[in-house]
């Protein structure tokens, strides 16, 4: 399952989650924000902009407020929309933690942490600290591993490594021209080589 997240493909993910989509409780709505979750993982913004439109809105959708700040997080920030992005990503960190096991209750801080880290590597006012970050959240959740990559190699451009680039993009999918992924990969890899 690690090697298919980090595969890149939306399509095979969303493929394999499709079965339990159907035993959910609000199918209606949580089956279009997973869909949306995995294809802004993967820089797919036309496609996550559909699903999410496809949602029911209702008691699901006020419930999920943290799944929608999370995909509408990494949507803005792919999409250039820095300040609002940065904005969102400040109110997910700002939501109550879930009730939890201490091990889950980590794992979405460090998430939350890492996204607001993202949305200031692409607005270029990361942290000291941000890419240390960024790696561990790649490393704990695979289905992000591409989105954490990309902006970590931002900061290392950013904060005149250019040349680890190339280590942090090796074995990046082939990515479709609609993958906002495809345009970041050209681009850093020039600013690398330059």
């Amino acid at each position: 399952m690690r090697r298919l997240l980090m595969s890149g493909d939306a399509e095979r993910v969303i493929a394999t989650w499709e079965g339990s989509f159907v035993r959910v409780a609000h199918a209606e709505t949580v089956g279009p924000l997973l869909r949306a979750t995995a294809y802004a993982s993967y820089g797919s913004l036309e496609a996550a902009r559909r699903s999410l439109s496809r949602a029911v809105k209702g008691p699901a959708w006020d419930a999920a407020l943290e799944q929608r700040l999370f995909v509408e997080t990494l949507l803005d920030t792919f999409e250039g929309e820095r300040d609002i992005a940065l904005s969102k990503a400040e109110a997910l960190q700002s939501l109550p933690m879930p009730v939890g096991g201490l091990l889950a209750r980590r794992r979405i801080a460090l998430l939350r942490r890492a996204l607001a880290a993202l949305a200031r590597a692409f607005a270029h006012v990361s942290n000291e600290g941000d890419a240390q970050l960024l790696s561990k959240a790649g490393a704990a959740s695979p289905l992000v591993h591409w989105a954490m990559r990309y902006a970590e190699a931002i900061v290392a451009v950013d904060r005149g490594r250019a040349r680890e680039v190339l280590a942090l993009l090796a074995g990046a999918p082939n990515w479709p021209t609609g993958s906002a992924f495809h345009s970041y990969h050209e681009e850093l890899l020039a600013q690398a080589k330059a």
